[in-house]
């Protein structure tokens, strides 16, 4: 076997291995996340109990691989949508519930505030296409 060869052989594998690593989850069809409360337009205190809603799929902490199933991650004042292709951040705005939580309760800062779900797969990887609800707005005293 030529070096060339050996050398393609090494690549091609490196590109399985990354291409497996950043696999993501097929979600289910229909899936759907959503927030019950607190609904959109609503005025609040803070700390803020936030229910999760979810339709057609399950919930499982993170690190179980079980088919049509995840685990919910609150964004809070997110502008910019996550990367769909790895794990989501860890910080003030991106809230992980991998224990299989389907409520929180969260202390916010008084003003506008926009709350939005999204489901993570075991690793924390939103699903493909990725469950998503709408954006909720609220006002914190």
């Amino acid at each position: 076997m030529s070096v060339k060869s050996i050398i393609i052989m090494a690549i091609s594998g490196f590109f399985i291995v990354a291409g497996s690593a950043l696999a993501r989850t097929a979600s289910p069809e229909g899936a759907q996340v959503y927030i019950i409360s607190p609904v959109d337009g609503e005025v609040v205190n803070s700390p803020v109990t936030v229910k999760f809603g979810l339709k057609g799929m399950g919930v499982a902490p993170a690190g179980i691989d079980k088919p049509n199933t995840g685990h919910h991650h609150l964004l809070i004042d997110v502008t910019d949508g996550p990367a769909l292709d790895k794990s989501l951040p860890v910080d003030a705005n991106h809230k992980h519930f991998g224990g299989g939580q389907t409520e929180a309760t969260v202390e916010l800062s008084p003003g506008k505030r926009t709350l939005q779900l999204i489901m993570g797969d075991k690793n924390h990887i939103p699903h493909d296409p990725p469950v998503m609800s709408k954006e909720t707005t609220i006002v914190v005293n």
